[in-house]
């Protein structure tokens, strides 16, 4: 199996660059794949554009220009779900400002967050809807696809300003947050009792805790999910290094480590949308291969862990 590099190397060809033609990467390959939204039948692209680590804090110009590169080429090659929350710091902001400018503002899925509540505290319900307002003037539409409560924030106040908005037509779908585990009490009992269309959670092929209770409930409920944090924190790539990916992963048609682990989560009955995060258009073709061709059965997944699990683990970069 051929590395990330060597990957994207051939692919793009000898002194190939992207904004020579942005498509090489899947003009030969099939298009990404969709899946069913539970609460209302539609169909939307598997792989999607994570924002907090990258569209969070830019400070140049070159800064912008990357990031426009790396949504045009999510959107041009079959992407359309970009996720953001106000507390990711310019994240709305600059996308907003990146898909007008692209004229795929409302083309694009828009799935933000609402918490005003900070942590733990009382939420303003003022406030949270301002904050909606400020999204909305953001992304210069007049509907959101999804908004979540953040880091379940507050549901009791939150919750029930989405539920109006929705029920007037401004926003098509809500839902719920959390990567933390200790929150995993809270969101189930969320997903039990009210009628959410989505819950946003950490999953990655070694951080499986949601496979035990929320993913299996999310399919009950018929509720979607949207998988963040993929590559654990970018922990999943220093842990493989520079080990070469296993022959047998291209059972499954996976080319890079990218691939293995975006393929694994998306593997999974219950997820509707990956979201990894990349400043690089060159990785966002990457991530978005993995949405393509095969995706590993119950016993190839198992298979992958007990790869996964036997390597050395390393410290996980926060924040």
């Amino acid at each position: 199996m051929i590395s990330r590099r060597d990957y994207l190397g051939l692919t793009l060809g000898a002194g190939a660059s992207l904004a020579l033609n942005p498509r090489l990467l899947l003009a030969a390959q099939q298009a990404v794949g969709e899946r069913t939204i539970p609460s209302s039948g539609e169909k939307i692209p598997v792989i999607g554009l994570g924002s907090s680590a990258t569209f969070a804090q830019v400070a140049k110009s070159e800064d912008i220009a990357n990031l426009k590169t790396v949504m045009k080429t999510m959107f041009d090659n079959g992407g359309r779900l970009f996720d953001t929350a106000p507390g990711y710091g310019a994240s709305e902001a600059v996308a907003g400002r990146i898909a007008q400018e692209l004229g795929i503002q409302n083309k694009l899925f828009w799935a933000t967050k609402v918490n005003v509540a900070g942590r733990g505290g009382a939420a303003d319900p003022a406030a949270a809807r301002a904050q909606i307002e400020q999204s909305f003037k953001y992304f210069g539409v007049d509907k959101i696809d999804l908004i979540q409560i953040h880091n379940m924030g507050d549901v009791a106040t939150q919750l029930p300003i989405l539920k109006e908005l929705k029920a007037k037509g401004r926003i098509r779908y809500i839902g719920v947050t959390t990567t933390s585990a200790t929150q995993y009490p809270l969101i189930e009992q969320v997903m039990r009792n009210e009628p959410i269309d989505f819950i946003g959670v950490d999953y990655a092929i070694d951080n499986r805790d949601v496979e035990d209770k929320l993913l299996p409930l999310a399919m009950e409920r018929k509720i979607g999910v949207l998988a963040y944090l993929p590559f654990g924190r970018t922990s999943l790539f220093r842990r493989v290094g520079d080990r070469p990916l296993p022959e047998w992963a291209g059972e499954f048609d996976a080319k890079t480590w990218a691939q293995f682990f975006v393929k694994y989560i998306i593997s999974h009955p219950a997820v509707t949308v990956v979201t990894p995060s990349t400043s690089q258009a060159k990785n966002m073709l990457d991530n978005l291969g993995g949405g393509m061709g095969r995706l590993p059965d119950q016993a190839m997944r198992k298979r992958m862990t007990d790869f996964i699990d036997v390597l050395p683990p390393v410290a996980v970069r926060m924040g």
